[in-house]
């Protein structure tokens, strides 16, 4: 079997190879699977991967595609610190098996600081919803 060569994260093709390969293990995985199952339908996955790629184009590559706010999606979520602990992971485990380089550093820099946000955010929002 061939090696691929590793590179770094240059353009629209290469987000897109990051994202189907970390969501194809997000929705293997038994921790997060659920998570997504329940609010992503099999019909809703072409949107969401796409939004996902205009999301990370924007961050890495500066094409300013995506507009939104992703963390209001997630409030509602029944998110602890394990599913973000495993989705990080993830992301590195992917990043890592796909890329090299500048791009790709910060590709996994920028998913421990949505991690930490969303982590933090959520936190707060739990607690001021329970008083």
């Amino acid at each position: 079997m061939k090696s691929v060569q590793k590179h770094d994260i240059l353009e629209l093709e290469d987000i897109k190879s990051l994202v189907d390969s970390f969501y194809s293990k997000v929705r293997e995985n038994e921790l997060l699977n659920p998570v997504f199952r329940d609010k992503i339908s099999d019909e809703q996955w072409p949107a969401h991967l796409d939004k996902m790629y205009r999301f990370w184009q924007t961050l890495l590559l500066g094409e300013h595609t995506y507009q939104g706010n992703p963390l209001m999606h997630h409030l509602q979520l029944p998110l602890t610190e394990e599913h973000f602990e495993e989705w990080l992971r993830l992301f590195h485990e992917t990043t890592n098996q796909l890329f090299t380089g500048e791009k790709a550093a910060e590709a996994m820099i920028r998913a421990e600081k949505i991690r930490w946000v969303f982590q933090t955010k959520m936190e707060q929002f739990g607690r001021s919803n329970n008083r």
